[in-house]
Order: structure tokens, then C-alpha cells, then sequence
């Protein structure tokens, strides 16, 4: 592994010019009257974030702002798929008994995920615990190098993500992650728990109906235990998501080079795939514009460009199977859920418990699916409520309580 390179962005004029151009030709597309948000982003939308994009919008004022965090890059080899040059945010705690946590975002998220957390984190306390902070980009999503060859799914994306900590010397460490976020810190708990990975926590309650053979207990509490008022509303909010919202996984892990011709070569395409979900999957969050092309902005200007980020959706489906169960790990590390009602999946609290060894839970009344990013304190103070005095992973890091 190399050493850790800090690391700036800085998109060259010409990419700049290139984008403009791109968006002085856009042929928009027609609209039925009064279609609103059923048929998807709105053409009066899409048409106002285009003229800003193309006319208003300062990327060089959001570079600024993005390199005002610790950014690095640093090479990782992974077994059977050569090196990696990996981007990642990386902000130490002046505690010295801050607890190490690895950050992961998920799609059409990215490392920005983690700026409003970053601050909460790594603060020092009297009151609460403090955190050594990685925020690590995916292989392929915005600066992180992208593989190269088929077959980069679950276990590479954890092997890569363990092998950073480790080259940090985080010998032991806690994670956190919503959307993909949750799928890789499950399976970082899986194949690196115990030995370095001591605690993880979600805001991502995605599970399945407990099935009698594996989880009978589960499964009879399914059948006559009353859900509550906001399990009810969770469940309907899963069921839109899976009728609904979630076809565009479909194409996303079945053929993603054919949706990645329109994304690469169109920036108002990749902007309108994008804000329908930042809105749709959010709780009412007031995106601003400048937010919205920020975002898609990092896609478009991504090292590997915006295809490389959806195939992590047929990778790691078609993986599944492929290697060894991760149940006998996971059940010995200790995992905390928060549920935030407008997420994709609000599954009932004990489905979550065939996942992993619950220590810790918070239901939350508001907030959606980019819970880092709407909902920061609520975040940040269920993270501190876990592994702070009194609560169920407190000093689960050995030498490392969070306080000094």
C-alpha cells in the first residue's frame, strides 16, 4: 500500500466548458399537463436546474468548500483486482481516546454525506464521546479509482474499505452507513468482526419477514405481536418503495452499461435520474439548488465517470451466494439501528434482529433517507448515545472510550 497523498479537487476548465456546452444543446423532453411528480422529476424543474447549472452555478465556489475537509488518497490492493487508488476523508479528534469509525455513503450518495456529521463527531466533550472519523469513497463513485474487472461485489468493497482502516492504523474500529452504507458495514461486520471491527450502526432498517426455519422466534412474534403506529407506516412506506420506487435497481442490476450510455453522455439525464431520488427518498428536506447540482456535479465529474457507480448493484446481487454465510459473525457484534420514517425500507424493529445482535435502537418522527445529510444531530447523538457512557457499546474499542 502507498502512503496517504492529501488530496484536492480540482476539475480542469475544459471539463467545465465541456459541461456547458453539453447543456446549451439539451433537448428537453415533453410533459403531460398536470402530470406532477407521478411520472417522475417535472420538466419546469429540470428546466430551472439546467439554466442554473448551465448559467449561475459556481462549481469553483463548491470546490472551495469540499477541500476545506481532510481529503486524501492512498492505493489498496485487492485480492485478484490489482490496486486501487481510493479517495477518503479522514478527520482525527484531538481526544486521544476518540474512537475510530468508518463512515460509508451509499447511491446517489457520495463522501459529502459525512461534512455536517464531521464536526459533531470529532468534537470533544465532557458529555459525550468523540470519534476519529473516515469517511472512505466507494471504488468507482466520485474520486475513488473504479475496478477494473467483473466480480467486484460485497466482499471486495469490505476488504478494501478494512484494508484503509488498517493502513490508518485503526487495528480496531466501529462503523456506520445507511443505503449501500449498510449492505458494506454488514458485510465488514461479517468477515473482519471481533477481530477489528467491534460495533457498527445503521440508519438503513432494510430486512426480510423472519421465516420460521431460521428465525422461529422472530417469526411468532410476526404473527401475534401488534406492530406499533409507526411500524404500520413503516411497512407502507417499504411497500411504496418495492411497488414503486425501487425499478430503477432493476435496471441498475440487470444491464448498467445500457443506462450508463445516457448518463455519461447526457448531464441532464444523469441530473434528472438523480434528483428524482434525492427528493422522493428524502423527508420533505428543502434541497436547494446549488445542493441538487453539487451532487450530480461529483457524479459527472467522477474519476471513473457515473457508470462505475451503478454496477455495484449487479455485482454484489449476483454475488450473493458466492460466498460464505456472514450470520455466525454478525451475530457476535454489537449493532445499532436508527429508523427515520420517510427512509426506502422502515421494517418493525425485531425483523432487524434477524440481521444482527441489536444493542441499540432510536426511532425518530421525522427524516428520510439521506439521514446523515436531514437529520445530522438526530444522527450523530443516536452514534453518541451507543457508544457513550451508560450505553450498550460503550469503550467496545479497547483503550478507546471516546473521552479523554
Amino acid at each position: 500500500m502507498s502512503s496517504e497523498q492529501p488530496f484536492k479537487v480540482f476539475i480542469p476548465d475544459a471539463d467545465l466548458d465541456n459541461l456547458r456546452k453539453r447543456l446549451e444543446l439539451t433537448r428537453f423532453p415533453d410533459e403531460l399537463p398536470e402530470s406532477g411528480w407521478d411520472y417522475g422529476a417535472p420538466l419546469a424543474n429540470i428546466q430551472r436546474l439546467v439554466k442554473r447549472w448551465r448559467d449561475g452555478y459556481d462549481w469553483r465556489a463548491a470546490e472551495a468548500e469540499m477541500n476545506l475537509l481532510p481529503m486524501f488518497t492512498r492505493d489498496i490492493d485487492v485480492d485478484g483486482f490489482g490496486t486501487l487508488n481510493i479517495h477518503y476523508v479522514h478527520s482525527r479528534s484531538a481526544s486521544k481516546n476518540a474512537v475510530p469509525l468508518l463512515f460509508l455513503h451509499g447511491w446517489p450518495g457520495n463522501f459529502l454525506e459525512v461534512a455536517k456529521i464531521l464536526p459533531l463527531l470529532t468534537a470533544e466533550s465532557d458529555d459525550h464521546p468523540s470519534f476519529h472519523v473516515v469517511a472512505m469513497s466507494l471504488p468507482g463513485f466520485t474520486f475513488s479509482q473504479g475496478p477494473s474487472f467483473k466480480g467486484f461485489a460485497g466482499k471486495q468493497y469490505a476488504e478494501t474499505a478494512n484494508k484503509l482502516m488498517l493502513a490508518l492504523g485503526y487495528d480496531e474500529y466501529v462503523t456506520q452507513g445507511g443505503d449501500w452504507g449498510f449492505t458494506l458495514t454488514r458485510e465488514i461486520a461479517g468477515y473482519y468482526g471481533g477481530k477489528h471491527v467491534k460495533a457498527w450502526h445503521t440508519n438503513f432498517p432494510s430486512s426480510r419477514v423472519p421465516r420460521l426455519k431460521d428465525h422461529p422466534w422472530y417469526w411468532l412474534m410476526h404473527l401475534i405481536t401488534p406492530y406499533k403506529a409507526w411500524e404500520h407506516d413503516g411497512l407502507a412506506r417499504t411497500r411504496w418503495f418495492r411497488d414503486v420506487g425501487c425499478w430503477y435497481s432493476y435496471q441498475q442490476g440487470t444491464y448498467p452499461q445500457t443506462l450508463g450510455y445516457a448518463l455519461a453522455d447526457s448531464p441532464v439525464g444523469l441530473l434528472a435520474w438523480i434528483y428524482e431520488k434525492m427528493v422522493t427518498w428524502s423527508d420533505n428536506y428543502p434541497w436547494t439548488d446549488d445542493e441538487v447540482l453539487t451532487w450530480v456535479s461529483l457524479y459527472w465529474f467522477s474519476r471513473a465517470g457515473p457508470t462505475a457507480s451503478l454496477r455495484i448493484y449487479k455485482e454484489v446481487d449476483e454475488s450473493r451466494y458466492a460466498y460464505k454465510p456472514l450470520q455466525p459473525t454478525l451475530g457476535t457484534v454489537p449493532m445499532g439501528v436508527s429508523w427515520f420514517p420517510r427512509d426506502l425500507f422502515v421494517t418493525p424493529r425485531y425483523w432487524m434482529y434477524t440481521i444482527g445482535r441489536v444493542v441499540f435502537e432510536a426511532v425518530h418522527e421525522s427524516g428520510g433517507h439521506f439521514a446523515s445529510h436531514e437529520r445530522p444531530d438526530e444522527l450523530v447523538n443516536d452514534v453518541r448515545k451507543m457508544f457513550g457512557k451508560g450505553g450498550p457499546a460503550f469503550a467496545v474499542v479497547p483503550g478507546k472510550n471516546g473521552y479523554d
